[in-house]
């Protein structure tokens, strides 16, 4: 599973777990930008950057590390230097570490140890976080949860998020990393019964309901102009036969048939013929 992309994912699209599991204010997400950066000439990449409007307020550097690096602490300050020594931000800043628990960290902490002292950097593990009732962080617990148990925590997540979200564009947002991570989590599981867990209301609040739709009224679109040019190509050439019979009615006339054998002749009704000599 590709947790680097998943997080930078979650954390553009749904910038708030980011700050909840922090246990900052909600309203904190307002006041920052999130990209990730490409520090140059070591070609170093901080997995996220939180970048502040106002110069009072930290920036965040964030990195999920999944697997074990020995060498992982004196990378990511590498970064953080680098950076700062390219940018001609001076605000204040912290870093924060997202392990999936603490068996992962095995990078040496001596060097930096008062960096980690002194709340700097801090380290957070989302087998030991509390569930309680953010879904910021349950979403990032998504990631880490065990095959068995990621059906059922994804449906609740997806119960929480229909009655927390009101804002119509963020719950499409969450409902689709929900469906991605899910995807990721139960490759065992077609993408139909993943469906299956999101109501109608839900689905056609997603992108992926929206393109979907859209692409079917353009295709019935063009299916009923090529109905159409077809119905008019038809109904064209059956107004013609029409046309030359009605026009070969006057000389069958002079020739002294009856209407009736008219009408046997060119395959109309008694009733058309009439009404052809009545125009004429």
């Amino acid at each position: 599973m590709k947790t680097d992309s998943i997080f930078y994912r979650l954390f553009q699209t749904f910038p708030q777990c980011f700050f909840e599991l922090l246990n900052l204010p909600a309203d904190t997400v307002n006041h920052y930008q999130f990209s990730s950066v490409e520090v140059k000439q070591l070609a170093f990449r901080l997995d996220g950057v939180f970048i502040p409007d106002s110069i009072n307020d930290p920036i965040y550097f964030v990195e999920v590390q999944f697997q074990k690096d020995e060498r992982f602490y004196s990378r990511f300050f590498s970064e953080i230097f680098l950076y700062f020594h390219q940018s001609e931000l001076s605000n204040n800043w912290q870093g924060v570490v997202i392990y999936p628990n603490p068996e992962i960290e095995n990078s040496p902490k001596f060097r930096y140890q008062e960096f980690f002292d002194s709340g700097r950097i801090n380290c957070y593990y989302l087998n030991q976080l509390g569930q309680g009732d953010s879904l910021g962080v349950k979403v990032l617990q998504l990631i880490l949860e065990s095959e068995p148990n990621t059906l059922e925590q994804g449906k609740q997540l997806i119960e929480q998020v229909r009655q927390q979200l009101t804002d119509t564009l963020q719950k499409q947002d969450i409902l689709e990393l929900i469906e991605t991570i899910l995807i990721y989590k139960l490759p065992k599981m077609n993408r139909q019964e993943i469906e299956a867990m999101f109501s109608l209301n839900d689905l056609k609040e997603t992108k992926v309901y929206q393109e979907a739709l859209a692409e079917g009224i353009e295709q019935g679109i063009e299916q009923g102009i090529e109905q159409g040019i077809e119905q008019g190509i038809e109904q064209g050439r059956q107004e013609g036969e029409l046309m030359a019979k009605l026009n070969a009615i006057p000389p069958l006339l002079a020739l002294g048939l009856s209407l009736e054998q008219i009408a046997q002749a060119l395959a109309l009704d008694i009733e058309q013929v009439q009404q052809s000599i009545k125009k004429d």
